[in-house]
Order: C-alpha cells, then sequence, then structure tokens
C-alpha cells in the first residue's frame, strides 16, 4: 500500500495537470500518434492518450497471479490483508508492472517498435537512456527529426536533430503556453 502510494506522491500537481494538458493538446492536433513510457504512474493514459505504451507497467493494474482476475488498485487498497488476495481464487494479487529482472510484454515492445518505426518525428523526453531494452528502442527510428528533451545531452549513435536542455516539464509547459 506505502508503495504504490509513495509512487503516485511523487508526483506532484503541477507535474499531472502538465502531462494531462500537454497530452489534450497533443491528441487534438493529431500529431501524437503514440506513448511510450517506462513511467508506471499511468498518467498519460488517466488523461485520455490512445496508444500509451507503458513499458513497465501501470500501478493502476493489478492481477492475481493464479487466476488472472484484474483489481483495480482501489480494490487493493480496500482489503483488509498485508498480502492482497484474490476474492476467487485466494491467490496473491500483484501489481501489472515489471519488477526487476523480470521480462517486458513482448506485446508492449511489438507495439512500441512498430510506433517508432513508423513515426514521422521521435521526441525522446526526461530520460537517461541507460534502461535495457528501452535504450534500445531509438534504433528501430529511421526518420530525420529527432528531438531530445532532456537535462542533461544524451550520448547517442546517431546525430540529434534538436536538443533542448531543461526539465521536460519546464520546456512542456512552454509549449502548451504556446
Amino acid at each position: 500500500e506505502n508503495a504504490l502510494h509513495s509512487e503516485v506522491d511523487n508526483l506532484t500537481q503541477n507535474d499531472r495537470l502538465l502531462r494531462n494538458s500537454y497530452d489534450e493538446k497533443a491528441r487534438r492536433s493529431q500529431k501524437l500518434s503514440a506513448i511510450i513510457t517506462q513511467n508506471i504512474d499511468g498518467l498519460h493514459t488517466k488523461a485520455g492518450s490512445k496508444n500509451v505504451y507503458e513499458l513497465h507497467g501501470s500501478i493502476s493494474r493489478n492481477y492475481c497471479v493464479d487466476c488472472h482476475k484484474e483489481y483495480s488498485t482501489k480494490e487493493i487498497l480496500n482489503q483488509k490483508n498485508d498480502i492482497p488476495r484474490c476474492y476467487e481464487c485466494g491467490g496473491i494479487i500483484r501489481p501489472d508492472i515489471v519488477l526487476y529482472e523480470e521480462n517486458l510484454s513482448d506485446y508492449i515492445l511489438k507495439k512500441s517498435i512498430n510506433a517508432i518505426s513508423l513515426a514521422d518525428m521521435l521526441i525522446i523526453g526526461g530520460t537517461s537512456l541507460l534502461v535495457y531494452p528501452a535504450e534500445e528502442l531509438i534504433y528501430y527510428y529511421s526518420g530525420h527529426k529527432l528531438v531530445v528533451i532532456n537535462k542533461t545531452p544524451l550520448e547517442l549513435d546517431r546525430p540529434i536533430d534538436l536538443f533542448i536542455q531543461g526539465k521536460i516539464g519546464e520546456v512542456l509547459s512552454q509549449v502548451i503556453l504556446e
């Protein structure tokens, strides 16, 4: 319970509003074809964005490891058990997130690779690109409009067409205002 609350609480209200506003503006302009994220907070989906590929899953989804019945976060938090249990089979309920040394979903990886390979422009933001296999996804981009928004430069094997140094939230807030 504390892990779920602390992950969500780490995001400030401004971060949530910014992400929701940016996703909405991009969606309305029909320029955003997909969002690929390593975040597990589920905020892109909650903001109404379509084609969100959550590489590491989402704390908003939970399932029984035995019968795969799905549970909402609210249902988990309302349980009195220290370890959430399935109402149907008694199995352990876990969040639908990728834990250390677990494999990413093949389905999500394939969809992400497809979205990147079809993209006219690829915007990478707020990441070090040091986490495998997410760091490898950039190699599927064959376009010529690679944009990086980051606090620090990224060392990539290919040229970056536009690098904007800064915090992604601050940079995107300027985009939203324009």
